[in-house]
């Protein structure tokens, strides 16, 4: 009770009274602020980081595109196409600029997509021999090479016996050419990979099976009619 009779509250009991420093309060406030900062810092250089990698990488891409993009260019006025349709249209430009609306990222993916239409235009222009066949499946392709080698030996076999007839020379004709089978497959192996390569760097499929059973059918079919032919009556 005080001197003026208001009533004054006394301290709880059951433990002593702990007052906070104003202070130390203050610095623990300073410590999370800045090292709050420190995150938001370090998460910017790193995303300015990558964001300049992906603007240097675009740039390369870029240049590599254009080198690319120019002979091509060139090669398809010497072909005969028309200035108008080597430029883009305006639809394709805004879809080409939404596209790369996603910042520096999306640029360099766009261009590396456009690398590899460059890379399929080269595979077109540069192709050797028949490049229209070149993309047809497998075995109807090499039968085109397969099939013209498996009939010549054959055709000089039965050419052979219809001037010289049943005797000697046919035999002596059927015996020379029972290697030649493997002659034909060997130059049809090679000239398959050579007429429907589109670059030098790539592997073609020769279908090796089915151009020796190819190549050895008529071979075997014309050796054993004209053996039949041979055999007296």
């Amino acid at each position: 009770m005080s001197e003026t009779g208001t009533a004054v509250p006394g301290p709880r009991s059951g433990g002593p009274t702990i007052v906070a420093d104003p202070a130390e309060s203050a610095w623990a406030e300073y410590v999370a602020g800045a090292r709050a900062l420190d995150g938001v810092r370090r998460a910017a250089a790193t995303a300015a980081g990558e964001q300049a990698r992906s603007v240097a990488a675009a740039r390369e891409e870029l240049t590599a595109v254009r080198e690319r993009l120019a002979p091509q260019q060139s090669r398809l006025r010497d072909l005969g196409v028309p200035a108008m349709s080597l430029v883009p249209t305006p639809p394709e430009v805004t879809e080409a600029a939404r596209s790369m609306a996603g910042g520096p990222s999306a640029v360099l993916a766009a261009l590396r997509a456009a690398g590899d239409w460059a890379d399929a235009a080269d595979d077109t222009l540069s192709a050797r021999g028949l490049p229209r066949l070149a993309r047809w499946p497998a075995r109807p392709r090499n039968l085109l090479v397969y099939g013209p080698l498996a009939l010549v030996v054959p055709l000089l076999q039965l050419l052979l016996y219809a001037v010289a007839g049943p005797g000697p020379v046919t035999v002596l004709a059927l015996l020379v050419g029972l290697p030649l089978p493997a002659v034909a497959f060997m130059l049809g192996w090679l000239a398959v990979g050579r007429v429907f390569r589109p670059r030098p760097t790539d592997r073609v499929d020769r279908t090796p099976r089915f151009g020796a059973l190819v190549c050895l059918v008529p071979a075997v079919l014309t050796a054993a009619g004209l053996l039949l032919a041979m055999l007296p009556g």
